[in-house]
């Protein structure tokens, strides 16, 4: 049975969906101000191998991954540019479809935007108004955390030093992983010079970011879920925030399990826009690189733990890929040159489906899976290149591996990818 470590209870849980047989999921997106690095793209690729192991276990997956297109950050980049923000918006959308595609990244069920849902978003504030969870000041409207029992279970909010003089935040977000103790933004009114503004139920103005994901999570999911991924980032603030809003609205639990994924790091330090220390994807591929190589780069470090990026690292990953293509490939017919079935290889292909569904049942172990699947390769690749594997075992051997191969999606080569 799948086993997820759960960040709201701390530990491992076993697997159950609400309904059977069908998972309901929803992963962070990017924020489509600027292009998406390979710190984004971690997160993005091992929601990608939970959305497609579940696939592989049989589940039907109703996923969504929403676009945040409506921000402070993009805003202002647009105004840096001189070009409108849904110009902006769509060039770095566009992007991420063409690198999301390359990565072969399953395309998720849902892909909403944050300004294609800003009456969702009204609706809901206008309920936590009525509720007494939200409050105006001035033209803006703010949520208060400590109205709603049990805010900051997520994150594991020290609530004592919550300060008696109420604070409000008004930004989308802050920089760092630091708690803001106090009252967070959820509609920003009409200013003078605004240019990113909607006509809504409770007025002129746009959504803050923190509503944006419930509003892109209720149409499509509903108001109870399975699974709410994302990158450990979004433990501060913006998940306890997410949890707060729908469960205040719905007065119903909401996700079943969390999941965070770790920082990627570039000479020791967290990848980000904001330290000038990132890499994307295409300079990987000028440097020679696969769609494969990348993704499996990516995927090598369980998702919980930090992985460093290095010269070392990425050669290394390459060659211990390429090792493992050649080794697939040569299961092929012309090398199943064995007069009957071995009992030796039938052992191996067990081995190879067992051993994979063993590690990724242990929250999403790829490492450990591609171990196993290493060494089971290792000797069917010896008892082909030995002239003693039989037709019908290499057959099915590569049926194996082209079934776990649905979910790592790194053994077997694509066309050739976009420049």
């Amino acid at each position: 049975m799948l086993q997820l470590y759960n960040t709201l209870s701390r530990k491992k849980e076993a697997f159950t969906p609400r309904e059977a047989g069908v998972v309901r999921f929803f992963t962070c997106g990017p924020s489509i101000y600027q292009p998406a690095h390979l710190g984004n793209y971690r997160t993005f690729l091992y929601e990608d191998v939970l959305h497609r192991y579940l696939q592989y276990l049989g589940y039907r997956v109703d996923r969504v991954l929403p676009f945040t297109d409506v921000e402070d950050k993009a805003i202002a980049e647009a105004e840096r540019q001189g070009v409108s923000l849904q110009d902006l918006t769509d060039r770095v959308a566009a992007r991420f479809h063409d690198e999301a595609r390359m990565l072969r990244i399953h395309p998720p069920t849902h892909n909403p935007r944050a300004s294609t849902t800003v009456d969702v978003a009204a609706g809901i504030i206008q309920a936590l108004l009525a509720k007494g969870y939200a409050y105006r000041d001035g033209g803006d409207i703010f949520f208060e955390p400590l109205k709603y029992r049990g805010f900051g279970r997520l994150a594991r909010i020290d609530l004592s030093r919550w300060p008696a003089k109420r604070r409000r935040f008004r930004k989308d977000t802050y920089p760092g992983t630091r708690w803001n103790y106090g009252d967070f933004i959820l509609w920003h009114g009409e200013r003078n010079g605004d240019t990113a503004v909607w006509e809504t139920a409770i007025g002129r103005g746009r959504p803050a970011w923190n509503v944006q994901d419930p509003a892109m999570i209720l149409p499509f999911l509903g108001p109870a879920i399975d699974i709410h991924a994302g990158g450990i980032d979004n433990l501060a603030r913006h998940h306890d925030y997410t949890l707060a809003i729908i469960e205040a609205l719905t007065e119903k639990p909401y996700a079943r399990y969390w999941l965070h994924g770790e920082h990627l790091l570039m000479a020791g330090k967290k990848m980000s826009k904001s330290r000038g220390n990132v890499v994307y994807p295409h300079t990987l591929i000028s440097e020679g690189y696969t769609p494969e190589q990348i993704r499996f780069l990516l995927l090598s470090g369980h998702y919980r733990e930090r992985l460093n990026l290095s010269p070392e690292a990425l050669r290394g990953t390459a060659e211990r890929l390429v090792r493992v293509q050649v080794m697939a490939a040569s299961l092929g017919r012309r090398n199943a040159r064995g007069k009957r079935e071995d009992r030796r290889a039938s052992r191996l292909i067990r081995s190879l489906e067992e051993g994979f569904t063993e590690r990724m049942a242990d929250d999403l172990d790829v490492a450990g899976a591609w171990e196993r699947l290493e060494a089971a390769l290792a000797g069917l690749h010896g008892l082909a290149s030995g002239g003693k594997l039989w037709k019908g075992d290499a057959e099915r051997a590569t049926t194996a591996l082209r079934r776990i191969d649905t979910v790592l999606q790194v053994i077997y080569p694509v066309a050739a990818p976009i420049q």
